[in-house]
């Protein structure tokens, strides 16, 4: 292990070494009828695998007129993928990407040294109530892929690898894990997995990655005797096997993890990054707003308004 993700330095011994590492309740927000909750960072732990940003979106439903409306925005030193359980998202980018994200497919954004993007509910989507659920994640770069070329790759939910059996209904987002692949290359070892149980089913964690975590999205899980309901994220020591088994009503989990960061990352507004230079020298080009010239551009097609920097 290059660097130990956990903030805590100290080290189990004897009957204090527990299969889970950390249980994370997430925090909630409410932008206006709609709550995000966010897993990752969090003061326990920064990271799982190179997953440094963990958001859970709704479930929230809209009435006829609205919807979400994020306006272009930069990134650095990531890859962001969101993946829905309900509902239509519109991303464009400056790639000139113009793709909607539904349920089951994944929308995989490299930032590398720089992006901007928007995500929105507009267009017909309005003309009648809706919902939304799902997660938006982002990734963390190694440092010899920070300078990287933005790129943009869309994978259908038919040809995402899917496993099942026994009671499980197993979707392989990102990466390898169960002797699957996901037809995708990625800057690092990862996994990212969609698994619907039904009740009493259990499922083994993939034990070919160093860093494994699993967040409930429903129902609840029971690992070592302990049961854990929906909105918490479960992170597990290296190296164990680890079995999550179902409760009465079954459960919903996406189970995350791969090789750790090599090292700890910085985090400003939008940008993630190895060092506080690259942070504010990303953040000086987007405040100078040449947009023809400089660092970011915007969406050739939604350029007419953007998302100032922070003043802090």
């Amino acid at each position: 292990m290059s660097w130990n993700p956990a903030l805590d330095p100290d080290i189990p011994l004897g009957d204090a070494v527990d299969a889970i590492e950390t249980v994370i309740v997430p925090r909630a927000r409410d932008l206006g009828g709609f709550e995000v909750r966010r897993a990752l960072p969090s003061a326990a732990r920064q990271m799982v695998g190179p997953f440094i940003f963990f958001d859970q979106m709704g479930p929230a439903e809209f009435l006829t007129g609205q919807g979400i409306d994020v306006r272009p925005h930069p990134h650095i030193g990531l890859a962001t993928v969101t993946y829905l359980m309900k509902g239509r998202i519109h991303h464009r980018d400056s790639l000139g990407t113009d793709q909607w994200i539904e349920p089951g497919a994944v929308n995989w954004m490299l930032a590398g040294q720089g992006i901007t993007h928007s995500e929105r509910m507009d267009g017909p989507i309005r003309n009648a109530p809706h919902g939304l659920f799902g997660l938006q994640t982002w990734v963390a770069l190694p440092k010899d892929r920070e300078d990287d070329g933005a790129a943009f790759t869309h994978v259908a939910r038919a040809d995402l690898p899917l496993l099942e059996g026994e009671g499980k209904s197993v979707r392989l987002v990102l990466g390898h894990a169960w002797g699957e692949r996901m037809p995708m290359e990625t800057p690092s070892e990862i996994f990212y997995a969609d698994a619907v149980l039904a009740a009493g089913a259990a499922i083994p964690l993939p034990d070919e990655h160093e860093d494994r975590g699993a967040y409930v999205l429903a129902g609840s899980v029971t690992v070592a005797g302990e049961t854990y309901a929906e909105g918490r994220m479960l992170v597990f020591r290296p190296g164990d096997r680890i079995s999550l088994r179902a409760g009465d009503q079954g459960a919903r989990m996406m189970l995350l993890g791969g090789a750790t960061m090599d090292g700890p990352r910085h985090i400003w507004w939008n940008f993630v990054a190895s060092s506080k230079d690259r942070i504010d020298a990303a953040k000086e080009a987007w405040r100078a707003g040449d947009w023809a010239h400089g660092r970011f551009r915007l969406p050739p097609n939604d350029d007419a308004e953007f998302v100032p920097a922070p003043e802090r």
